[in-house]
């Protein structure tokens, strides 16, 4: 004869053991057929994911579905593709032989010529107020990175795009595979007169985590990368000082050295309109890709 409490805790575990062996065989089932995956499109169908996760909260508990598998959900929502994890793509730039020569057209669903910022209503192509600055900056997801800076007060408009790359007029699925160079950036264009650059590059510097060489959390791959684009001579003094500003930070911290680079803007080729102020639209996914060392830039 059993002991009673022993009894109650083995029925207990007798009672719990399909619903381990369903999370269990769960898990394996989707880890087997995400292996097979690997053209740039394959991961399309992991948005299917999300649909799964409220009946799993059933087995599994509202704790697994609001912390972990939550933010999986979230993740698995972005437009996906394989190259979008970094699988099956290169690791670094490419000569310019080896890319993806591109188009002459504009891509067919890129924002259109009078298309106005959803969150600010002003223009999203120049020509801009004469008196507008505007810096390209690339550090990680440009959701992500948009989504901080079109709300502060002083900026006139921004929009995301791909940047210092060799491929004419690419495609988001064609930035994703690595191999047209480019770097995913929000360029913020603002009122100098009411915030300054220095201000930009605190929240820049301060949001990322600049020391992962093409890599943004777990988003890896060249249009990852951390890189400040400059249009003038000065934009470019206070870059690089900032930047030696940020490491002597990091230095204290005990945290690596800062890869980000600081070039002058080359031709900027809009994302398509699907992306434009992503964040700031309604049934927007819930998603950061960025990781933020958790350290201050000095005022």
């Amino acid at each position: 004869m059993i002991p009673s409490p022993l009894r109650r805790r083995t029925t207990a575990s007798l009672r719990a053991f399909p619903v381990v062996m369903l999370a269990s065989l769960g898990g394996a089932v989707c880890l087997t057929g995400l292996l097979p995956l690997r053209t740039y499109r394959g991961l399309q169908g992991i948005r299917g994911l999300s649909k799964l996760l409220p009946s799993a909260g059933k087995f599994l508990g509202k704790a697994a579905t609001n912390s972990r598998m939550a933010s999986v959900a979230a993740f698995a929502s972005r437009p996906m593709t394989a190259a979008a994890f970094g699988w099956g793509k290169p690791v670094e730039l490419l000569e310019k032989n080896s890319c993806i020569m591109g188009r002459p057209e504009v891509i067919p669903n890129a924002p259109a010529k009078d298309e106005k910022h959803f969150l600010l209503g002003n223009p999203m192509y120049p020509p801009f107020p004469e008196n507008m600055e505007m810096v390209s900056l690339g550090m990680g997801c440009f959701w992500c990175s948009e989504n901080l800076f079109m709300r502060m007060p002083g900026v006139y408009s921004t929009h995301v795009g791909y940047a210092q790359g060799e491929t004419q007029n690419p495609t988001y699925e064609e930035v994703c595979s690595g191999r047209t160079n480019h770097n995913e950036v929000v360029r913020v264009v603002y009122d100098p007169a009411k915030i300054s650059l220095k201000d930009i590059l605190k929240v820049f510097w301060e949001r990322h985590d600049p020391t992962t060489l093409n890599q943004q959390g777990n988003d890896r791959g060249t249009q990852y990368r951390s890189g400040i684009y400059y249009y003038t001579e000065e934009q470019k003094k206070i870059a690089e000082e900032t930047k030696e500003t940020y490491q002597q930070v990091l230095n204290k911290k005990g945290f690596g050295k800062i890869t980000t680079e600081v070039e002058e803007a080359k031709e900027f080729f809009y994302a398509e309109t699907y992306h434009q102020q992503y964040d700031a639209k309604p049934g927007s996914r819930q998603y950061c890709g960025l990781s933020p060392l958790g350290t201050s830039f000095p005022a």
